[in-house]
């Protein structure tokens, strides 16, 4: 039996799978990881958002994919060239947790990531087909890219899929 591909996505990093094989990223916090999938061209793409917005980066060239304004059209653009069709895909998310109790309205960057993602994917018209977002405890995800489902591990929860 042949093993399928499982491609990595570190923090700050994404990248774009067709045909059969998984997209896998781990410790997402605050973070999110959003996956976008194209059924009918089977092209799955996976996206370890760190931030919501460039407007803070500091240098003119900087990693676009560490924020959800950058990430999501360059991942789209990604898919593009992979064979997806825009008309097809849809989005699912994980991650956006708060992972430390702080008052700070500054420092609530998982609440902050899953609002500025919803309103990216909003703006493309990109449909969230399921989320698992918030709560304070980490998860790995990892997206089939032959049927578009996406297994959400953490310690707390055990094994869904959605």
């Amino acid at each position: 039996m042949m093993e399928s591909t499982v491609l990595r996505v570190g923090i700050a990093e994404f990248n774009v799978l067709k045909g059969d094989g998984k997209i896998k990223t781990t410790g997402l916090g605050s973070c999110i990881g959003l996956t976008l999938f194209d059924p009918m061209n089977q092209v799955g793409g996976l996206a370890h958002i760190m931030l919501p917005t460039s407007q803070i980066a500091r240098d003119q060239s900087f990693n676009v994919a560490k924020y959800a304004d950058t990430a999501i059209p360059a991942l789209l653009k990604k898919m593009h060239q992979f064979g997806a069709s825009y008309e097809n895909i849809h989005a699912k998310m994980a991650g956006g947790s708060q992972m430390f109790q702080i008052e700070l309205d500054s420092m609530k960057i998982g609440y902050k990531n899953i609002m500025k993602c919803k309103e990216i994917l909003q703006q493309l018209k990109i449909p969230i087909q399921a989320e698992d977002i918030g709560g304070s405890f980490g998860r790995t995800i990892e997206l089939d890219v032959f049927d578009g489902s996406l297994s959400i591990r953490s310690i707390k929860y055990g094994i869904k899929e959605i």
